[in-house]
């Protein structure tokens, strides 16, 4: 009987001294995979961390390099997707596309609901569900929209390029917000930026290639957009967290653009499509769209905001590269100039004045923002 006892008060020792050493901030209803699921994208969960920061263990620089490669492969993923579009293109019309996009968009939004949440969906006050359902307007409808006419018209590279020019557009509707003030810095850098822009059109409009040139500006528009979306997102995920602001916002402008895509997306012949353009479609929504913003949105949670944006300013030459070799785009001396001076405008707008946004905008804009080029 003493035996037996004292193993039950050894067993007891090491479940409470396993319990200290987890050093979780959860109660035990919460230790179910679901709850947890719910808790971590809401935001609810927190962790405590041991005091030694110095040292970093085995798994944190394991995880490093995993998000380093995860980051490249999505640049690579986001550039090369601009190029897929374009073969697409050539076998559904954008609004086509677009159909279907958002047939797959939303069935990924749910699953990833279900995954989340379970069958008992997060409410939300019907303020914030008008506030959503202004957010997919902007951020699906008008910037989805924008971008797919934009892409059709335009090409890979200069459609990679104009899209990485979305940073300054956030800094703009921030200045006019009066969340933040433009330093003398951020102003020469969209200045800049706005000059290689205009550097970069005038090789196609001087050449007469007016519809390519429109496709530029409508990518330009397209980007302001995003910003928009960028901007008035903020306060929502802060409210609900992250999954459930990009879902919600899918789901409800997923709604308007089936309704007009409906007539050209029920004349396209479906089964005629040979297996490289269902490739390329399953690429374009699920691998480009869907996966790339959640991994994305994991890389920056790892390696950090600051960290990873920067990254982004790799997404216009591998989308050049690849479009060189896949549907032999051409540069010109005029077109790369302009390309260089918008990019380095872009980057003095986006980096220079960083300390003086607000704690919240500067670890959440860069992250989302930098996806205005994922699709």
């Amino acid at each position: 009987m003493r035996r037996a006892a004292g193993r039950a008060a050894r067993r007891r020792e090491r479940r409470n001294g396993n319990r200290k050493r987890g050093n979780r901030n959860f109660t035990k209803s919460d230790r179910s995979p679901l709850r947890r699921r719910r808790a971590l994208a809401a935001g609810s969960l927190s962790f405590e961390f041991p005091r030694e920061r110095n040292t970093i263990s085995p798994d944190s620089r394991r995880r490093q390099w995993q998000a380093l490669v995860a980051c490249i492969a999505i640049i690579a993923v986001w550039g090369a997707n601009f190029s897929v579009q374009k073969v697409v293109f050539e076998a559904v019309s954008p609004a086509g596309f677009l159909f279907a996009r958002y047939l797959v968009m939303p069935a990924c939004a749910l699953a990833l609901l279900v995954h989340v949440y379970g069958r008992r969906f997060p409410s939300v006050p019907r303020a914030d569900l008008l506030a959503l359902a202004r957010l997919g307007f902007f951020g699906h409808v008008l910037h989805v929209g924008t971008v797919t006419y934009g892409i059709h018209w335009s090409t890979a590279f200069s459609s990679s390029l104009i899209l990485a020019c979305g940073p300054v557009f956030t800094l703009l509707i921030l200045r006019v917000s009066g969340i933040e003030r433009m330093t003398r810095a951020q102003v020469a850098g969209a200045a800049i930026a706005c000059g290689g822009v205009l550097v970069f059109l005038s090789d196609k409009l001087f050449a007469g290639r007016w519809s390519a040139g429109a496709g530029d500006l409508v990518l330009l528009v397209s980007a302001s957009f995003f910003s928009y979306y960028t901007v008035a997102s903020k306060p929502l995920i802060e409210r609900h967290g992250g999954v459930v602001v990009m879902a919600y916002a899918t789901l409800l402008g997923a709604v308007p653009i089936v309704a007009l895509t409906a007539p050209a997306g029920l004349r396209v012949d479906w089964t005629g499509f040979g297996p490289w353009i269902w490739l390329g479609l399953l690429f374009a929504i699920v691998v480009s769209a869907f996966v790339g913003w959640l991994v994305w949105g994991w890389v920056n949670a790892v390696r950090g905001v600051a960290r990873t944006a920067p990254m982004m300013y790799g997404m216009p030459p591998v989308a050049g590269l690849i479009s060189w070799i896949a549907v032999g785009e051409a540069f010109t001396a005029t077109k790369i100039a302009g390309a260089m001076i918008a990019l380095g405008g872009v980057a003095l707008a986006q980096f220079a004045g960083s300390a003086s946004l607000p704690a919240a905008f500067r670890m959440r804009l860069p992250s989302v923002r930098s996806a205005a080029s994922r699709r």
